[in-house]
């Protein structure tokens, strides 16, 4: 593998035994490009057959975070001029996310600061997730017209209660004491001792360097709501959560259901369904090709790219969904999502094991 040049959007490098990958795109927080994720790929399967490499190691260039996700704004133009990259990327990171989750030596991932999306598909999936003081995790894609996808549904899925749920729907963040309950996050290290974290990884490997530098988490302030989000998320339609959230008469209830208001109808609706779906699938596989066909339908949909232009390009953050309300979107209208794609459908090549149930 050649070296790596300063303008490479992922650093590929190995020492000490360990793959090191560096996102390296960081004035847009290591936003992932369908180029970085061919570097990421092409590398894994480079270096599991390679017996000089024991373990990889993921992090994010800058100060800002691991990656704020994918580049929404050429999902946008490929969106708005009807084309197939979006679909082609996505494609190819659905791989990439089902290869890291069973790949057969130990992934770190250092998800420092901001970890979102496609952030979360690349470090949420690894062996060994470590977050620390400034890590923000979330799954946000609901407020921009879309649904929860690179694994994200799965994940959620699987968090305690309905914590996963509320994340989805409200898109709200995740600090590191939520991320670890919440099951996105493995162990802590403090900000302060990642050098040491990075060179104990090389020195001794991953499973002893953090027996060795993790300590306790925060505490999960999210933990803490799980009465009133367990008895509201309960249901299997967003007309009764959100009948539920109004009746609680509490701040933070009422603070959730005004989040939700402000969003896709289509999109709630959808990732409800997508989530319920996720929780009895056998594997990420299933869920990683259900997510690809819900996506496909969004990037031909009306919210999606509307979500893009209100909150990313136009930045007017006034998105006009179609339809409006939650009770103009029918039960017919959410099954076209979920449609198999026929000859277009995504197809995954097992690789060696999987690191996360």
């Amino acid at each position: 593998m050649s070296a790596p040049t300063e303008d490479s959007h992922v650093l590929v490098q190995v020492e000490g035994g360990i793959g090191h990958l560096t996102l390296n795109r960081p004035r847009a927080i290591n936003a992932l490009s369908h180029d970085m994720v061919r570097v990421v790929q092409a590398a894994l399967d480079e270096w599991e057959h390679d017996d000089a490499v024991t373990a990889v190691l993921v992090d994010g260039a800058g100060e800002r975070g691991l990656c704020a996700g994918g580049d929404i704004r050429a999902i946008y133009d490929d969106a708005r001029a009807g084309g197939d990259a979006s679909a082609r990327y996505w494609a190819d990171e659905y791989r990439m996310n089902a290869h890291v989750a069973r790949y057969g030596k130990p992934v770190v991932a250092l998800m420092d600061g901001i970890v979102m999306g496609g952030g979360v598909g690349l470090a949420g999936h690894a062996s060994h997730r470590v977050v620390r003081e400034d890590s923000v995790v979330g799954m946000p894609e609901v407020g921009i017209g879309f649904v929860p996808d690179v694994g994200g549904t799965w994940l959620l899925a699987r968090a305690p209660g309905e914590l996963g749920t509320h994340l989805a729907l409200t898109t709200d963040r995740m600090d590191a004491g939520d991320a670890i309950h919440c099951g996105f996050a493995d162990a802590f290290v403090p900000q302060a001792r990642r050098d040491e974290l990075v060179a104990a990884i090389r020195d001794v490997g991953p499973d002893q360097a953090l027996r060795d530098l993790a300590t306790a988490p925060p505490a999960s302030g999210l933990a803490g709501h799980r009465s009133w989000i367990d008895e509201c998320y309960a249901a299997d339609h967003v007309e009764t959560v959100l009948q539920r959230l109004d009746s609680r008469g509490e701040e933070a209830p009422s603070a959730a259901a005004g989040r939700l208001r402000a969003w896709s109808p289509t999109s709630l609706k959808v990732t409800l369904r997508a989530l319920r779906a996720a929780r009895g699938d056998a594997s990420l596989g299933d869920t990683l090709v259900r997510e690809y066909r819900i996506s496909c339908r969004c990037l031909r949909g009306h919210d999606f790219p509307e979500g893009i232009r209100a909150q990313v390009v136009d930045k007017d953050r006034t998105p006009h969904w179609e339809p409006a309300r939650l009770t103009e979107v029918s039960d017919d209208a959410v099954d076209t999502y979920f449609a198999p794609l026929g000859d277009e459908e995504l197809t995954l090549t097992p690789t060696t094991r999987r690191n996360h149930p």
